[in-house]
């Protein structure tokens, strides 16, 4: 079992009580790296930090070693991790190795899951949308969609019989939204919320009504597609930043998942061990 390197030390008071957490499941996606801290099946604690690609294993492993001490959790025995960032792959080994003296589960394609894959390159699948795939199945069998609001919008569609069938995968809306504002002179970058009416009556106004409405548009759409193609109505389900904003405007998102990637790693990790 991993231990707290003296060096890495804190003094967090007598008063903290520790909370043994058996997984570390560790999400890295392009613009942030999710971390959950599971007891068992709970998730006990998470942490959000902005993807580096500079980042060493240590600092990494610093980082880490002091969110947990801040919240009193230790007593890591398994890490799992999901990357869409192959350069950060070799550093979050070294660190799981290095710092918690630990062998990492690293997602792939060939692995057990619940899952089966109707796909012609699974190896091709981002592995965030395979734990997706995995932990919605597992919730709500099939047939599925999850919809990711991420760096891209990503939609995976599950069958009824727990087979991945492949998806889609546009531009994510902040994606979208920056680079407008970068290759626009006049235009600039704002926050997304619902415009008070579609027709704007300032700049502002007008590319928050098209990024708004754009957005739930799309998903809309692209979900009535795959449906027809399902020849079923699936259950969509929801995660990602800006997931809540979009789903009360969606007559097809019935739930929104935060952690539903950090889930599907826990349950890929328990199915490997």
């Amino acid at each position: 079992m991993g231990s707290i390197p003296p060096i890495l030390s804190i003094c967090t008071g007598a008063d903290i009580p520790y909370i043994s957490i058996m997984l570390l499941a560790i999400d890295i996606g392009n613009t942030n790296i999710v971390v959950g801290f599971y007891d068992h099946d709970k998730l006990a604690s998470s942490l959000r930090f902005a993807t580096d690609h500079a980042r060493t294993a240590d600092e990494s492993a610093l980082v880490l070693h002091q969110f947990m001490q801040l919240k009193g959790l230790s007593g890591i025995d398994g890490i799992v991790v999901a990357t869409v960032v192959p350069r950060l792959d070799p550093i979050f080994r070294r660190m799981s190795l290095d710092h918690f003296h630990i062998e990492p589960l690293v997602v792939h394609s060939g692995l057990t899951f619940n899952i089966t894959f109707d796909y012609p390159t699974p190896t091709e699948i981002g592995t965030d949308r395979i734990c997706n795939s995995v932990a919605a199945f597992k919730q709500f069998g099939g047939p599925c969609i999850v919809v990711d609001f991420g760096t891209a919008t990503t939609f995976d569609v599950i069958s009824a019989k727990g087979a991945y069938l492949g998806g889609v995968i546009a531009p994510g809306i902040e994606t979208a939204q920056s680079a407008l504002a970068h290759r626009a002179a006049q235009l600039f970058k704002i926050g997304f919320e619902p415009p008070k009416s579609p027709i704007g009556k300032s700049t502002e106004d007008a590319m928050k009504a098209g990024f708004y409405l754009g957005g739930v548009g799309q998903v809309e759409y692209i979900i009535e597609q795959l449906a027809k193609e399902l020849g079923s109505e699936p259950k969509v389900v929801a995660t990602g930043g800006l997931a809540s904003l979009i789903a009360p405007a969606s007559k097809y998102i019935t739930e929104v998942l935060p952690n539903i990637t950090l889930d599907g790693l826990r349950l890929i990790y328990e199915m490997n061990r």
